[in-house]
């Protein structure tokens, strides 16, 4: 079980303790709704009751049934309590079955009626994974993969002492590196078409916004050379200076410099380079 999954069926479970003892005991005098159809849970019910039936899906993982559930709690009893608690858990249990649309629109109606409660850390996290979890390759769109790097910062961001931030940090780091690889996928299909500047723009994107990635060290390569191809030397020798001060021992550094030599060039600094100035100002 990833360690997502834990954070998230614990703190089920932790919502469901707080039930009274009188709730449980009310839930227990009715008879289940999880093996009721669709058009059962429109029955009004008393809201308690209905919460622990609920829970009683969500413990024998029927999340399907658990979310319908929940649904109804809020819509009969959208002014109680328990309303408040069925939208966090409505949300879970959608994305405990993919639903990740659902589950999003839920945690989102939760933070907006709700921005200050206990458990609004927790819903974050459950928009967080429901982007997340929908990353596909770097060669389709990648609007997932930024919706969900907002979603993790934005929980970091509000709560970076809750439960969930750990987690998130370390999502927004895989995150942020397969958006660099995005770009550098883009930019080797324009380098290989001979459109230098375009491929230029990909990988200073990847320079200037992502160089906690393992990206970079290529990227500044393929800037020499497309510096080189387009005759912009200064611009070649300053990235390549670049790349052998930040990986020194790197491949890609020894290409770099038998590309600057086979043109009878070096690698040599230049303040006034952007490559220069965007390195300056992290490491």
């Amino acid at each position: 079980m990833s360690s997502a999954l834990r954070s998230v069926v614990a703190h089920g479970r932790s919502i469901f303790r707080t039930l009274t003892l009188a709730s449980l005991l009310g839930g227990a005098m009715l008879l289940s709704a999880c093996g009721s159809k669709d058009k059962d849970f429109y029955v009004e019910q008393p809201v308690e009751p209905l919460y622990n039936d609920a829970m009683d899906a969500l413990g024998r993982r029927s999340f399907s049934q658990a979310a319908k559930l929940f649904d109804e709690v809020e819509r009969q009893h959208p002014y109680s309590v328990w309303a408040t608690r069925a939208q966090v858990m409505a949300a879970y249990a959608h994305y405990q079955v993919n639903e990740y649309d659902e589950a999003i629109l839920a945690a989102q109606r939760f933070l907006q009626l709700h921005p200050g409660n206990k458990d609004a850390a927790y819903a974050y996290y459950l928009i967080g994974l429901s982007y997340y979890e929908q990353i596909t390759d770097v060669g389709r769109d990648q609007r997932t993969t930024e919706d969900a790097l907002k979603s993790l910062e934005e929980l970091v961001r509000r709560y970076p002492d809750s439960a969930y931030a750990r987690d998130a940090r370390l999502k927004i780091d895989l995150t942020r590196d397969h958006l660099a690889g995005k770009e550098m996928a883009v930019g080797r299909y324009y380098l290989k078409r001979q459109e230098y500047v375009a491929a230029v723009n990909r990988f200073r994107t990847v320079v200037e916004k992502y160089q906690t990635t393992n990206h970079v060290a290529e990227a500044l390569h393929r800037l020499v050379e497309c510096y080189l191809s387009l005759g912009v030397s200064t611009e070649a020798q300053a990235s390549a200076a670049v790349l052998g001060r930040n990986y020194p021992g790197s491949d890609w550094y020894q290409d770099s410099y038998n590309l600057l030599a086979g043109a009878r060039l070096a690698p040599a600094e230049d303040k006034k380079s952007w490559v220069s100035r965007a390195f300056s100002s992290v490491f």
